[in-house]
């Protein structure tokens, strides 16, 4: 029976300040147990409905887009009646006359009120602080800024070594920026690892490029003429540069309304077991801000709890008791799995056990005392975290299993937990979901209740993975364990950005069918809900204009990444490389004059010979690239854009004696033919002259290896981060029908393809049988890509010499 059945009268007034998950997770439990109990009026100070706040450093990396993590859409609120504010902070709270009220006059009434305004980021108080370029990181518009900075400017620094900075840093350098984190402690990470698993961590991330300063104590950030950071100044008197500071040093329960309003704080608003404020019983708190026996917790997992035990009393259940939470730590950092719970740092009395494999990537602790385990802190392998984390909370006596306890849950024969497959193995009153509470058994109810068959289905009914994500991978387990054949992996249609719902193909679709030909043109007829696009969406949009309409569509420049603008690859000291192009990687004595002349004459630090048989030139300032281009005097080799790299070569049977075709002259051919095709991402093409195929070809985009009758056609293959071998698609006789089938290819993919996918996942996503349909078995429209490829290209400009065409902004290269 719900509450709301027992009162006849008028609804009553609920007020919730503050739209992020704590206090829209209350409503969620209020709603479920008295749905017609109140009139809901809700105040958010940000324009957004309620999304995961979690998951911005995914949107930051660019990995999800703002649309992804909304967790309450506007609908949601109008579904169940609910009065939305949004953009409107509180700014004082009646309580006399029992009414809040806003910074622009909007007042509500109230019989009972719960704040949830969350937590600030603490900004350090030091010279410069207010400088452009400082910001937090705390909700959309922070991210936003970060987005947009990568776009302009070179140098970030991330003050805070927590899991928060380390996010920040690497989203940021994922968009393209040098990036340095500055941390006071000596290890990163220090309120969830331990010091060897902080080290671990650092090497980790510096490996993939990022910089680190420990120890370090910010004394002041240095001010440009602009009025734009432009350093940060350290105790000890060093400096190093920065366009962007992100403040990531800590947070701070938002308490400064409640305060306005006579409600006791310290440490946070202070509430007993029942979420009411100690000081008036009509007000309630949950989330970062309150401050329960002394406490204010920072994880989602305690705050839900909060939020369940609220909903009871607000429904007038009057049952429940908040008494605290045991909490245990279970994150990805930029993909590193971490996990830690109890007094994982142990010391005297403690017994640790403890196995570390530096190499493998992994790090295990676990702490004893009393024979009970007491504290975990796990790197690299957390598969366990949830078991340990178990075993911590009932304290149970493991000297029974104490000398397997190391290697997991599924080696202890006691529990009956046998078996490889995790989700298999767990019983059902096992905790799967620590954010939200949710467990196998009733994750395994709704799978089969409701027919759930994918990921999304099982968030939005369990609220299962739907928070920090760590246990997807379990969730997804008991999928395909309960699902079984009916489990489906693929993920709903996923919008450009958070400027439109449309997905890459709607857009595509309608650039197409609508016949758009400018950036203005997409926004008007699709209903783009930001005026201008953003950096994710405005590249993408770009690029779909001008390999659907070409010689219509005009190329904005200023929808191209930095490395685009500048025709040039950034480095992460803010220089430039510079990549000439040599067809086929053959090249000559005069050119390797030219370059050697360069190097000496722009004083450039170092000339190395890439993997594409190209020759490199880094470290050349902004400044002079417009020189180097000259006195080289060869074509760009576009390794700075989302289009034909280079077409790696053997020497072929010009000179091996193993040789079957010649490969080098294929190559020569190949490049000239495509070269300046942009594309949904970079390309790369190789030539082998036979099957021993010393170009490498079977890991390229396009690879074409010699045999004795001709030339076989291999496709979509990729040497990246994750190796993925093309797969073969015809044998041909020709040169000239290596062109056509490598044209037809190349343009199904460019006007098919999404912005930065790959051709091996273009042709996944396809399947390799409706690429053989258009290629191999529609001769007349496999003629025809190949036709409207070299129309595309034709007359296409080299940004190196050809400025105007090419729209090149010189004024770019101007010394500062």
């Amino acid at each position: 029976m719900n509450a709301s059945s027992k009162f006849l009268g008028p609804k009553q007034k609920l007020v919730l300040i503050g739209n992020g998950m704590a206090g829209v997770r209350t409503l969620e439990e209020l709603l479920k147990m008295a749905p017609d109990l109140y009139d809901i009026t809700v105040f958010g100070a940000e324009p957004h409905p309620n999304y995961n706040r979690i998951l911005l450093s995914p949107v930051l990396a660019g990995e999800q887009t703002i649309a992804e993590i909304i967790l309450n859409p506007l609908d949601w609120y109008a579904d169940n009646n609910i009065t939305l504010h949004l953009g409107k902070t509180v700014t004082q709270i009646d309580r006399v006359r029992r009414k809040v009220i806003a910074s622009d006059g909007t007042e509500a009434d109230y019989d009972r009120l719960l704040i949830a305004t969350g937590s600030t980021p603490f900004i350090l108080p030091i010279p410069g602080k207010d400088l452009d370029g400082v910001i937090a990181y705390r909700d959309i518009a922070d991210t936003n800024a970060m987005i947009d900075a990568a776009t302009k400017y070179q140098h970030a620094v991330v003050i805070g070594g927590g899991l928060l900075g380390l996010e920040a840093a690497n989203g940021l350098m994922l968009r393209g920026m040098q990036v340095t984190v500055v941390h006071i402690g000596d290890w990163l990470m220090e309120r969830q690892l331990d010091d060897v698993a902080g080290d671990l961590l650092r090497k980790s991330l510096q490996a993939r490029g990022l910089k680190f300063k420990l120890g370090a104590q910010t004394q002041a950030l240095i001010g440009g003429k602009d009025g734009r950071v432009m350093a940060v100044q350290f105790k000890d008197g060093s400096e190093i540069p920065a366009d962007l500071v992100v403040m990531a040093a800590g947070i701070r329960p938002n308490t400064a309304l409640a305060e306005s309003a006579g409600i006791h704080c310290s440490r946070g608003i202070v509430v007993s077991d029942t979420l009411q404020t100690t000081t008036d019983p009509r007000i309630y708190s949950v989330g970062e801000c309150a401050a329960h026996r002394g406490i204010a917790y920072g994880l989602v997992a305690p705050l839900f709890e909060q939020g369940k035990v609220c909903a009871t009393h607000l429904a007038q259940f009057g049952i429940g008791r908040y008494t605290g939470s045991s909490v245990s730590t279970k994150l990805k950092v930029t993909g590193i799995d971490l996990f830690s719970a109890g007094d994982f740092n142990g010391g005297e009395g403690f017994e640790e056990i403890v196995m570390s494999d530096p190499f493998a990537g992994v790090y295990k602790k676990l702490v004893i005392k009393n024979d009970q385990l007491v504290g975990a802190c796990l790197y690299g392998d957390t598969v366990d975290g949830s078991w340990y984390f178990k075993l911590l909370r009932e304290g149970r006596k493991v000297a029974d299993i104490r000398d397997k306890l190391m290697f997991g849950e599924s080696n202890i024969g006691d529990v009956g937990h046998q078996g490889h497959n995790k989700a298999a193995a767990m019983q059902d009153a096992d905790e799967v979901c620590g954010c939200n509470g949710v467990s196998k058994g009733s994750i395994c109810k709704a799978i089969k209740e409701k027919g759930l068959f994918t990921l999304e289905e099982v968030r939005k009914h369990t609220k299962a993975s739907a928070s920090c994500g760590s246990c997807t991978g379990l969730v997804e387990q008991l999928l395909m364990f309960t699902a079984g054949g009916d489990y489906s992996a693929t993920p709903k249609k996923k919008a450009v950005c958070a400027c439109t719902d449309l997905s890459h193909q709607d857009v595509r679709d309608a650039i197409n069918k609508q016949h758009l030909i400018s950036l203005d043109s997409v926004y008007t007829a699709l209903a783009w809900k930001t005026p201008n696009g953003c950096p994710s969406c405005r590249p993408a949009l770009n690029y779909y204009l001008i390999s659907s309409w070409p010689k219509e569509a005009q190329d904005d420049p200023q929808s191209r990444a930095i490395n685009e603008r500048a025709h040039a690859n950034i480095q992460k000291d803010g220089t430039y490389s510079v990549i000439p192009r040599m067809w086929g990687g053959e090249t000559n004595s005069s050119e390797l004059r030219r370059i050697a002349d360069a190097v000496d004459k722009y004083k450039i630090p170092t000339v190395k010979v890439t993997g594409g048989q190209r020759i490199d030139l880094l470290g050349v300032k902004k400044e002079d690239l417009v020189g180097v281009w000259k006195d080289i005097g060869m074509p760009s080799g576009h390794a700075y854009a989302k289009a034909l790299r280079t077409v790696k070569t053997c020497v072929g049977s010009e000179w091996c004696r193993m040789g079957t075709q010649d490969s080098t002259q294929m190559g020569k051919d190949l490049e000239r033919a495509f070269v300046g095709m942009y594309a949904p991402h970079k390309v790369k093409f190789a030539v082998s002259g036979c099957p021993r195929n010393c170009a490498e070809a079977g890991i390229k985009d396009v690879g074409i290896i010699g045999v004795d009758s001709g030339w076989e056609m291999y496709v979509a293959g990729n040497g990246g981060i994750k190796t993925e071998v093309a797969v073969f698609l015809v044998k041909l006789k020709t040169a000239e029908e290596v062109l056509e089938y490598t044209g037809a290819f190349m343009q199904l993919y460019r006007t098919e393809g999404w912005y930065l996918e790959r051709t091996v996942h273009y042709v996944s996503r396809v399947g390799l049988d409706y690429v053989k349909q258009r290629i191999l078995e529609d001769v007349e429209g496999r003629r025809a890509l190949w036709a409207q490829l070299q129309f595309a290209l034709a007359g296409e400009p080299d940004p190196w010499f050809e400025f105007d065409k090419a729209k090149v902004d010189l004024r770019q290269f101007e010394a500062l």
